[in-house]
């Protein structure tokens, strides 16, 4: 009975301990005085410089969607650069650094890639050396003689006939003895030929002495001079290879293709995608864009050089961009039927990117004179609350840009815009008073 009842107590400490700790409590209300606090920043920075709200309307081609007057054939193709470049190595070597990536600009000159460069380097070390080698070759050459090295190859001749005339004394005097029987035939003959030898040597030693005076050959100073061009050329050689592992922009343009990473091998000629890599990079300058469009051969007479057409694109049918034909292919496909020709767009812009689905309105050709450069002046129509000061702001990612334009007759469709906006664009109607070139603003939410 005492037990159950010691069971049905309740222990105050086990309360006690399940309490909070003074730590967790801290924490707790440091972490809501935080959340307090950004909420309070958040909502000052909102209420003292806010972005301002603005209605926004896209402009359109009162024409789009319709065929423009004077068409004589519709075509469709694929807009690419005008001129691709494929930036490739001119030496081997593993890649070291890169500094572009897939849609960067970069100006002509401009460092794209660094390849390993201590074998050149050592190449170049080695060359120098050899160069130095021969320059002091030929310099010693050229100078001929030290006024030290004549005065020994006279000395060593001086010493040469001494030891001669020694020779011949002795000589002379072995022959009288041997006249009065006092030596041997043998000591005659070593006399003698003590004295040949020291004959000998003194006409060796005076030729040196008249060659160390005359200097070295012409020939020989010849051979010399030819080393050490060949040796400069290897110079100059191993410092364009070093050079070379820098690999820099060709024009200004975009990287359309980064094809290396930092580790990987490259080389001069392309070996495969797992293997080493022919070029590094491929860019293209976008503001030099075409259409590459493939006429069937019945069409080809209605289309000549010079030509011009409305290009549209499926990403951007609203926007138009005047186009001529800059080039007609030599020779038609077979296979095909067709001829492939390229409309340069005039004026691009960002919008356009290479490889996307394009149309070309070839007009007439009395049609075309009336419009070149003006495919999109005439169609353009903007609210009047969207004008102030013969300029309109165009919201883009979240800015608003100043577009100065020139309008034409107002209707009720709106202002004519003969200049500044081609369609497609989001103009801010009624603009604040302080709304300046660049600020920042936020789209008022469409009401349902």
């Amino acid at each position: 009975m005492d037990a159950e009842l010691k069971n049905l107590q309740i222990d105050r400490n086990k309360r006690r301990s399940a309490e909070p700790s003074k730590w967790a409590t801290r924490w707790i209300i440091t972490g809501v005085v935080i959340l307090l606090l950004l909420g309070g920043w958040r909502f000052a920075s909102q209420k003292f410089n806010p972005e301002p709200v603005v209605d926004v309307q896209r402009v359109k081609s009162i024409s789009a969607g319709s065929a423009p007057e004077g068409v004589i054939l519709n075509a469709t193709g694929y807009i690419v650069a005008a001129h691709k470049i494929e930036v490739a190595a001119k030496v081997i070597g593993r890649v070291k650094w890169i500094g572009v990536d897939k849609g960067d600009r970069v100006k002509e000159g401009e460092v794209l890639v660094r390849l390993e460069d201590d074998e050149y380097q050592a190449q170049l070390t080695q060359a120098k050396g050899q160069l130095t080698s021969l320059q002091a070759k030929l310099d010693e050459a050229t100078n001929g003689s030290r006024p030290e090295e004549i005065a020994q190859a006279l000395a060593n001749v001086n010493t040469a006939q001494s030891d001669l005339d020694n020779a011949k004394v002795t000589l002379e005097r072995n022959k009288s003895l041997l006249k009065d029987g006092v030596v041997a035939r043998q000591v005659l003959d070593d006399a003698q030929a003590r004295y040949d030898n020291a004959t000998h040597r003194v006409n060796s030693l005076q030729k040196t002495y008249e060659l160390v005076k005359l200097g070295p050959r012409k020939e020989q100073i010849d051979s010399l001079r030819g080393q050490v061009d060949q040796a400069r050329g290897a110079v100059n050689y191993a410092e364009t290879n070093l050079a070379n592992t820098i690999i820099r922009a060709p024009v200004t343009g975009t990287i359309l293709e980064r094809a290396v990473e930092k580790g990987e091998f490259v080389t001069t000629s392309f070996v495969g995608d797992r293997g080493a890599k022919g070029y590094v990079v491929s860019l293209a300058d976008l503001n030099d864009l075409e259409v590459e469009l493939d006429i069937a051969q019945n069409d080809f007479a209605k289309l000549h050089s010079r030509q011009h057409g409305a290009v549209t694109t499926d990403a951007f049918p609203d926007r138009k961009y005047d186009g001529f034909i800059k080039e007609i292919s030599p020779e038609a496909n077979r296979q095909k039927a067709t001829v492939q020709i390229k409309v340069k767009i005039s004026q691009p812009d960002t919008y356009l990117r290479p490889e996307m689905n394009a149309s070309v309105a070839f007009a007439a050709e009395e049609k075309a004179a009336a419009k070149t450069g003006s495919a999109a002046r005439a169609v353009v129509m903007v609210p009047a609350a969207a004008l102030r000061d013969g300029s309109v702001f165009v919201l883009l990612e979240g800015k608003a840009l100043r577009r100065p334009v020139k309008t034409g007759a107002t209707s009720t469709q709106g202002v004519r815009v003969e200049q500044g906006l081609v369609g497609g664009e989001d103009v801010i109607l009624n603009p604040p008073a302080g709304l300046k070139d660049g600020d920042r603003v936020r789209q008022k939410a469409a009401t349902l």
